[in-house]
């Protein structure tokens, strides 16, 4: 498997995107403004979009993506993602007001995107890829995602504060190799803060990976935007034993 990351941003301006990773050429997970960088070429490949949560900043390329490489698609692009989320994107995005609702056009039997409800825990296989959501805890439902290849998995936390049961799960993927998880806040903002907006802390993260019991490499991501300098030092001072690496868009990862 190959993850592309497009967007990894916790806001825009300048070159920043948000939150998209390209895994091979046919699967999207999150669909923020990263995801607008693929050409339409690149983008009439796309199967399968993963969504953790509704957030606009995760979710809000998905009617783009498919709307600008229909012509050349020809078939529906397979947006998964919890029900809650669903729900929301046909409520308040896909509602004939903000966009059409490309789930019943141009035809309910061939429309622009057929939504998949998944679960926490619930496998979806693509050939000999499993991509398994995961428990997260934000503002909103939200999963986390592992995404595993057989030799090596690469788990994405999406939004998420301080939860147990993720890293719960994450001490059952006995081939995990990557650990790509949100730090959104500088420690100033409070634990408090933190949790009410379901985002992590520099110290929220170092209290979650006490309770990792694997080696992994650790990849900070969704940083407030102008403050990512400052959120690293923090991140590095609090996590320094797992030697995190801010992740950087246009990196890939082959596992």
């Amino acid at each position: 498997m190959r993850l592309t990351v497009l967007g990894c941003c916790g806001g825009i301006g300048g070159t920043r995107r948000t939150t998209a990773l390209l895994l091979d050429d046919d699967i999207l997970i999150d669909a923020g403004s990263g995801a607008g960088d693929l050409t339409l070429e690149r983008m009439a490949l796309l199967e399968h979009i993963f969504l953790t949560h509704a957030h606009l900043d995760h979710s809000g390329f998905v009617p783009l993506l498919a709307d600008a490489a229909a012509f050349l698609r020809q078939r529906p692009l397979n947006v998964h993602a919890l029900p809650q989320t669903i729900a929301a994107l046909k409520q308040n995005m896909l509602n004939g007001e903000l966009w059409p609702d490309y789930s019943v056009l141009p035809s309910a039997d061939n429309p622009y995107i057929r939504f998949f409800p998944l679960e926490a825990g619930s496998t979806v296989r693509l050939g000999e890829r499993r991509i398994t959501p995961l428990p997260a805890c934000h503002s909103v439902p939200a999963v986390a995602y592992c995404l595993d290849s057989g030799s090596a998995s690469f788990v994405y936390s999406g939004d998420t504060t301080d939860c147990g049961e993720f890293w719960v799960a994450l001490n059952r993927i006995e081939n995990l190799r990557y650990l790509m998880i949100e730090t959104t806040f500088l420690n100033a903002a409070g634990q408090a803060a933190a949790r009410s907006s379901g985002h992590l802390t520099a110290e929220l993260l170092a209290r979650g990976l006490a309770r990792l019991q694997r080696p992994v490499q650790l990849l900070i991501t969704h940083m407030e935007p102008g403050k990512e300098e400052r959120t690293m030092a923090e991140v590095t001072a609090a996590c320094g034993v797992f030697q995190p690496q801010q992740l950087r868009q246009g990196q890939q990862f082959v596992f």
